[in-house]
């Protein structure tokens, strides 16, 4: 590691997506190798179960494939803190196919940073991923994230 969270990512790093303000975070599908270069310094874990361990500071946020978060007040303060943390660190939101729950989360860091909500998946979708964001609850998800 050998990293400060003074080092943001690369703008051009792989699953790198920078949100109006400036801040970048990174998706990542966990089925896919560890991308080089820098490491987060945060993670947020989008799971069914449990992830493994890794070597930097991390959050597990219950949420199954295809589903929405088993615990919507927690996953509000969680994302939110993760677009705070943002401005200063390395975050990274993940799940296991990098798409669905990873590009639901960054849609909603995508509203916290100023981003309409009926705007954020198609926001998402241009500039992280254009399949992100999978299922039909997980656009009114987003939709409603902060109302």
């Amino acid at each position: 590691m050998g990293e400060t969270a003074a080092e943001p990512w690369e703008p051009t790093d792989t699953g790198v997506l920078r949100l109006p303000s400036g801040r970048l975070v990174r998706g990542r599908g966990l089925s896919r190798p560890l991308p080089d270069g820098r490491v987060p310094t945060y993670a947020v874990y989008l799971l069914g179960k449990e992830p493994p361990e890794v070597p930097w500071e991390s959050r597990w946020l219950r949420w199954p494939d295809f589903r929405l978060p088993g615990d919507r007040a927690e996953a509000a303060e969680v994302l939110r803190d993760a677009w705070h943390r943002a401005a200063a660190d390395r975050v990274e939101l993940a799940c296991g196919g990098g798409r669905g729950r990873t590009g639901t989360a960054l849609a909603c860091l995508a509203v916290l940073d100023g981003v309409p909500p009926d705007e954020a998946v198609a926001y998402v979708r241009r500039h992280y991923d254009r399949h992100a964001v999978e299922t039909p609850w997980q656009r009114r998800y987003v939709r409603r994230f902060g109302t």
